[in-house]
């Protein structure tokens, strides 16, 4: 067996290993260590494995993660993120499926502050379907819409997976946070013209309710989140015009979220301490991964996968469009059974040199990558937020319904990576404005 076949064989073993969820940091480390102990030595795979831990905890853009994480936490615990769907319904409330676009709306903005699309689905499934259901919405609509919209945490920044992206890719944070904004912002708009336009045509999946809203009460709701979108543009801003790095950006929206939390008095001593258990608890579980993969990284390379891809996709390599929806396959095939963090991980070592030779912007494969992972989160069978909104449900709508209901807005995803993978300016404009 040569040293290619080896390296696909340890592929095909790693994805096997994840689909019986053995751990999937524990997955990388363990086949990459023993790949290198097969292609060099067990003294090669000892020096890696002892080094790699303390390289990358000592990389400093990775400090962002918790800062981030931890910045989401407060904004969540101190209550800085409630009250988002009721002013999103006051405004949109009348609108046909109000209370659905209402919660696109407010999703989008949650995203903005936790990072977090598992969390975004979590906090609406709460607050949002509950509401719907009583104004007698259709339940695969409500629950399909929460889904979807709890996805948009992947793109709108801060966003870990343009973290990682950037991390491992070797590319500008600062920048794959610049270039999901607007394909985030494309994505809900998406999303509730789809609503919009299913519920005008079958006006039963969501009846109209009746609002008097008067401008004191829109005043009030707006007093009560203005802090959620002063703290998004003053990160993202400062980002932008480049006051601070997307590290400095971490911490100073931590800061900011913090002492936001204590002039509102939303925040003790107990919720402190959840947040930040919550954050090392985050933290840890996606550094595990990283180091993992960081080791299984070394292994591919020193496999040569990346040269035989290379000459096996040849065909490809000409034609960028191509290689995109190639790509593009192969993720929603794998994002039916992989978890986000675990698919991109696996994958990036044998793909980024494709993207190279290929000379394809790896700021606009990043946000096409993080767009795939997000479709691959309402995806079946795995779909984890359709999961977490089952587990938030419990037997009052079954799995298959929930399912039923993400399928307009998978239908939804898709139109929107197909713009963004013929117009790549939609991804690319902002970077080039802040250059």
């Amino acid at each position: 067996m040569d040293r290619v076949e080896i390296g696909f064989l340890g592929v095909a073993v790693t994805i096997v290993l994840i689909l019986i969820r053995v751990p999937v940091g524990v997955v990388l480390a363990t086949v990459g260590f023993i790949g290198i102990t097969l292609l060099s030595s067990l003294r090669a795979s000892w020096s890696i494995a002892s080094h790699v831990p303390f390289e990358l905890i000592g990389d400093w853009n990775l400090s962002a993660v918790p800062m981030f994480l931890l910045m989401g936490y407060i904004a969540s615990e101190a209550g800085l993120t409630k009250g988002l769907f009721q002013a999103a319904r006051i405004f949109m409330g009348r609108v046909p499926g109000g209370l659905a676009s209402s919660t696109v709306v407010a999703s989008a903005l949650f995203s903005a502050a936790s990072g977090s699309s598992v969390a975004t689905a979590a906090s609406f499934s709460r607050i949002a379907i509950p509401e719907m259901l009583a104004a007698r919405y259709d339940r695969g609509l409500a629950c399909g819409c929460v889904a979807a919209s709890g996805t948009l945490g992947a793109l709108i920044p801060p966003s870990i997976l343009f973290i990682l992206f950037g991390i491992f890719a070797e590319v500008s944070i600062g920048k794959l946070f610049l270039a999901g904004i607007l394909p985030g912002l494309l994505s809900a708009a998406v999303f509730i013209l789809l609503i919009t336009v299913r519920v005008l045509w079958t006006p039963a999946l969501a009846p109209r309710i009746t609002m008097n809203v008067t401008r004191a009460e829109k005043l009030a709701a707006l007093r009560d989140i203005w802090p959620l979108p002063l703290l998004i543009l003053l990160v993202i801003g400062s980002i932008f015009l480049g006051i601070v790095t997307p590290t400095e950006a971490g911490a100073l929206g931590a800061l900011i979220a913090l002492m936001i939390a204590l002039l509102r008095g939303g925040l003790t001593f107990g919720i402190f301490s959840r947040a930040v258990l919550d954050t090392i608890a985050g933290t840890a579980s996606i550094f595990v991964v990283i180091v993992g993969a960081s080791i299984f990284a070394r292994f591919v390379a020193l496999s040569g996968m990346a040269g035989a891809l290379t000459d096996l996709m040849g065909f490809a390599l000409e034609r960028p469009v191509l290689l995109i929806v190639l790509t593009s396959l192969i993720y929603i095939f794998l994002g039916m059974f992989l978890e986000s963090v675990s698919l991109m991980l696996l994958t990036l070592p044998l793909l980024l040199p494709l993207y190279q030779v290929a000379g394809i912007d790896l700021i606009w494969f990043g946000v096409i990558c993080v767009k795939l992972l997000e479709i691959g989160l309402v995806t079946p069978p795995v779909g984890l937020n359709v999961y977490v909104i089952k587990g938030a449900l419990g037997d009052r709508v079954a799995l298959g319904e929930i399912f039923r209901g993400t399928a307009w807005f998978l239908a939804a995803d898709l139109v929107t990576l197909a713009l963004l993978i013929a117009f790549p300016v939609i991804s690319l404009w902002l970077p080039m404005l802040s250059n």
